[in-house]
């Protein structure tokens, strides 16, 4: 399809901060939506270059939809058991057009409407809701409270609230018992402004990457991992998994390390800082923070060689460790040993690493005219860049780290 739309995404998280749904949304250079029909064909289009199966495995995708895309056979493009279709404005519900949403909802499509649902000429369109989003911020006040009141009526219909940007606010919404939430603060939450310590496993994990970073001796390497048998655990059932295909079961760290390469080690080691995070948002921040340094790499495979790739992988994947690790960057990256090029794009989005790392966050960030110039910057079709986000996507979930 000739679009020049790029797909933007946020995640929607239970009060556990465990992901449950994307919404994905497609957007024109000038940060407004593309037409339903369009954004859901492109998504469709990609998700067929993925394979057969649903890429996002449990987890659900919310996209935009129109009356004329409803009513259209675009409609049924997505796998209805994965699929909640969006309705963000009121429309004229036409008996036509109710009798075509009763009968997707019969095969599995799933809706979530906007509380305009609540006015009451909508009133008769409130029980085909399996969502309501809210903003979050219009429930702290008396007004919202009774609208909840009346949102609550069919017990069925999930809640979901819109513009968490704090912690107070998903704190407060969660007092409220609202049963989804959805903002930036799930993405990118402030990160302290004091150095907090370093917990037992993120120090072993730091020590591990200095010296591999540096090509210290195996044998040095191998007294590291000695000190934390579950990193020990963790190396060996990576390198025994199947997506190695060995023939016979590593049994050393030594074995193994020889087998992984310094390199590739020094990869899964920036994972493992990413998923030692005790961060109470730690569920959605580490996914995050993967699918950014796969999303990297995958951009960088355009122009960029095999090293560049990885360094990118590692750039994406450490943009969130002043959050993870609730300290600032500076402070983190005086602890680290990582490559120049790396940290300049971490400290200010800059160096050949950084405009990558500004389009990935662009498309969190919703922001179609920061991603159509960085893009532009980088000689990146629009095409290109929505392939390898969901690409991305769909890769952390082959990882399996909700297990």
């Amino acid at each position: 399809m000739d679009t020049h739309a790029f797909l933007a995404r946020q995640p929607i998280v239970d009060a556990r901060h465990e992901l449950v749904a994307y919404e994905l949304l497609f957007l024109d250079p000038n940060g407004v939506g593309e037409d339903a029909s369009a954004g859901i064909t492109l998504i469709d289009d990609v998700l067929c270059d993925l394979g057969a199966e649903w890429p996002f495995k449990s987890k659900l995708a919310f996209t935009n939809m129109d009356g004329t895309s409803l009513l259209a056979d675009v409609a049924t493009l997505l796998p209805a058991d994965k699929t909640v279709y969006e309705i963000l404005e009121p429309m004229h519900f036409s008996a036509e057009l109710i009798s075509r949403i009763h009968a997707l909802k019969q095969t599995g499509y799933r809706f979530a409407f906007k509380e305009f649902v609540t006015e009451p000429e909508f009133e008769a369109i409130q029980p085909l809701a399996n969502y309501l989003k809210i903003d979050a911020n219009s429930l702290l006040t008396a007004e919202g409270k009774e609208r909840l009141r009346k949102l609550r009526k069919n017990p069925s219909t999930k809640l979901i609230a819109e513009n968490i940007d704090t912690p107070e606010l998903f704190r407060r919404c969660k007092e409220l018992e609202i049963d989804f939430f959805q903002g930036y603060y799930f993405t990118k939450p402030a990160a302290a402004s004091s150095t907090k310590p370093l917990n037992p496993t993120q120090t072993t994990v730091v020590e591990l990457m200095d010296k591999v970073r540096a090509g210290e001796d195996v044998r040095k390497i191998e007294e590291l991992f000695k000190r934390d048998v579950a990193l020990t655990f963790k190396l060996l059932r990576y390198i025994n998994s199947a997506g190695f295909g060995l023939n016979v079961e590593v049994q050393s760290i030594r074995h193994a390390v020889s087998i992984l390469g310094l390199q590739p080690l020094y990869r899964w080691l920036s994972l493992l800082l990413a998923t030692a995070s005790t961060n109470p948002t730690a569920p959605t921040l580490t996914r995050t923070a993967i699918s950014r340094g796969r999303f990297c790499e995958l951009l960088g495979g355009y122009h960029m060689g095999r090293e560049e790739q990885d360094n990118l992988f590692i750039t994406g994947v450490f943009s969130l460790l002043d959050a993870m690790m609730e300290a600032p960057m500076q402070s983190i990256l005086d602890r680290v040993i990582i490559p120049e090029p790396v940290a300049e794009a971490l400290l200010g989005r800059k160096g050949p690493y950084g405009p990558i790392l500004a389009l990935v966050e662009a498309a969190e960030a919703r922001d179609a005219a920061q991603m159509t110039r960085l893009a532009e910057q980088l000689i990146l079709t629009s095409q290109q860049v929505n392939t390898a986000h969901l690409q991305a996507l769909a890769w952390v979930e082959q990882l399996g780290i909700d297990n």
